[in-house]
């Protein structure tokens, strides 16, 4: 697929809690990647880490944000995509911290918003099925949403827990409106399909997580589950039956 070259602004906004043991060799491996046409800027956001995280970021030489207290997930990159819009970026890709989101599938994410086919890239470790395909309960999980997001939508997304993401600037400025706060990525869907932004999936490959401690726990996924539900449940309701561009 030829991709149109036109000097785009591309921010990579990489949410971190204590992820000491991977967030130096990502930079690095982000510094050194060259897309033919656009311009590439890591934007790690530190959210309160309580390890040596800011001290690795510090040693990669990049612009970050550091947040004066923890936000979560949803806080962090929402901070990130304010950041990519008060700079005028074309493209704001979400990539976590743990190195499970391998840099050279980049492109796969980025292209389509580059070639207008889509406003919002999802990178999906189920379509092509290859790669590290996550634990037997977090695909129980992500199969949940799967069947909530037809059931409520009509579309299928395979993966909508997934935090390999891209948007484009009219998603940037709707998510700086709003984001979900804890665990964003399900809920978002339901923002950008109601507010009629064309979603669309790639196949990515995705690696276990390179360091660090994932914020869902066996003991978490219960109490996930029913968040993120009802989460979904309320963006669902507040924008299609009340009219609200966001969840506000």
């Amino acid at each position: 697929m030829k991709t149109e070259i036109s000097n785009k602004k591309v921010l990579i906004i990489i949410p971190c809690f204590n992820e000491e043991a991977s967030i130096y060799s990502l930079l690095q491996e982000i510094k050194e990647t060259k897309i033919e046409g656009c311009f590439i800027q890591p934007l790690p956001v530190n959210d309160c880490s309580t390890d040596k995280t800011a001290i690795e970021i510090n040693k990669a030489a990049v612009a970050y944000l550091d947040l004066p207290v923890n936000l979560g997930i949803g806080g962090a990159v929402q901070s990130g995509y304010h950041y990519a819009l008060q700079n005028s970026f074309d493209v704001a890709v979400q990539l976590d911290g743990d190195g499970q989101h391998p840099v050279n599938e980049l492109l796969k994410v980025i292209n389509p918003i580059i070639n207008k086919e889509c406003d919002v890239v999802i990178g999906s470790r189920f379509i092509s099925k290859e790669g590290f395909q996550s634990s037997g309960l977090r695909r129980f999980g992500i199969n949940y949403f799967k069947k909530l997001n037809q059931f409520l939508l009509g579309i299928k997304v395979t993966d909508s827990t997934s935090g390999f993401r891209a948007i484009n600037s009219e998603a940037i400025k709707l998510v700086c409106e709003y984001y979900p706060d804890e665990y964003p990525e399900p809920e978002a869907i339901v923002l950008f399909h109601l507010n009629r932004l064309k979603i669309k999936e790639v196949p990515v490959l995705m690696r276990e997580r390179q360091g660090g401690t994932s914020s869902i726990s066996s003991f978490k996924s219960v109490y996930y589950m029913i968040k993120v539900t009802l989460g979904i449940l309320f963006i669902f309701i507040r924008i299609k039956f009340y009219g609200k561009r966001s969840a506000l």
